[in-house]
């Protein structure tokens, strides 16, 4: 049975947040989840502070174990359990010190956006009216990533910044929560340009389940389904992914987004409370694609295969 991978789901962004939620991915499958731990808001003490929570939350929970490594992926989700890592969502969280890096890293972070939706040291953000592109210090953040095994991460910046990740990046760069801009307009989905600069790295644009960026609020698998397959036409089939997105601190994210308007535009607004692809549909997906004549092969490549393969590729310096 081929891997489930997916690439970025949220829980609550505070210690004591109950990781069993996760379990709610269990399927049939061999399954690896890259769990957020922190973007714009929250220093390096922060995010130290909540990876060591989710990580001994983890440890103490049946069903899922701590992946370190690729070979962690496999022997973990091998044996029924969920395999389980981190990202984070902005460079904030590194107080500005590239040496934290490697520090979140050896925490099991690993991948990271250097920016989360409006303007950093690193650069622009894609909820910008304006995008200078990847900063000086961002480009050193990128060389950074590359060197200590975390994958750079375009979802969220703004497209000069993301393009300019794809031409510094010396390895696979990823888009772990993205759907495709000529599908749906939005301006937290990529264009056809970005995917490209992207596939051209060996990296991968992970289709994500979230109504807003799926359609008007719409987080159906036909939905998804219609962004990946356009995915495919534009870069291939070895560089499409999935990420669920799933929010299982919805109430947090609902409340953050009524008290601080300006920091979500009304893209996110404009169709009431954002909708998720709940993680009971989105395990589902490899069987919706086997049943629209998807080949093994191609459903195998787009559910894992090929986030797997940057994994392969960029984590090395970690294992």
């Amino acid at each position: 049975m081929s891997l489930l991978w997916d690439q970025h789901a949220c829980l609550p962004l505070e210690v004591g947040a109950d990781v069993h939620q996760l379990n709610r991915f269990d399927n049939s499958r061999p399954t690896y989840v890259s769990v957020n731990a922190g973007y714009s808001p929250h220093s390096f003490a922060q995010t130290v502070a909540l990876l060591d929570y989710f990580r001994s939350a983890v440890n103490v929970t049946q069903g899922m174990a701590l992946a370190a490594s690729v070979d962690d992926v496999l022997e973990i989700s091998a044996r029924g359990d969920i395999a389980i890592g981190f990202d984070l969502e902005d460079s904030a969280p590194l107080d500005g010190d590239l040496d934290n890096l490697g520090r979140l890293a050896d925490l099991g972070v690993r991948t990271m956006l250097p920016t989360y939706n409006h303007q950093n040291r690193a650069g622009g953000g894609c909820l910008d009216a304006a995008d200078g592109g990847l900063t000086p210090w961002g480009a050193d953040l990128v060389r950074h990533m590359n060197e200590v095994g975390v994958v750079p991460d375009g979802s969220h910046c703004g497209r000069r910044t993301a393009l300019d990740m794809s031409d510094v990046t010396a390895a696979p760069m990823i888009y772990s929560h993205s759907c495709m801009n000529s599908v749906w307009e939005h301006p937290r989905n990529i264009t056809d340009e970005q995917a490209l600069a992207c596939a051209a790295t060996g990296g991968v644009v992970g289709v994500t389940g979230v109504g807003i960026f799926l359609g008007p609020n719409t987080p159906t698998l036909e939905m998804m389904i219609r962004h990946l397959e356009y995915a495919v036409d534009v870069v291939g089939i070895n560089h499409v992914g999935i990420s669920s997105d799933h929010s299982f601190d919805v109430d947090d994210f609902q409340r953050e987004v009524a008290e601080h308007p300006e920091a979500f535009d009304e893209s996110y607004t404009r169709w009431g409370l954002i909708r998720w692809m709940q993680p009971e549909v989105f395990v589902t997906l490899g069987e919706a694609l086997s049943d629209r004549g998807w080949s093994e092969d191609d459903v195998a490549a787009v559910l894992g295969g090929n986030f797997l393969r940057v994994a392969r590729q960029s984590w090395s310096s970690n294992e």
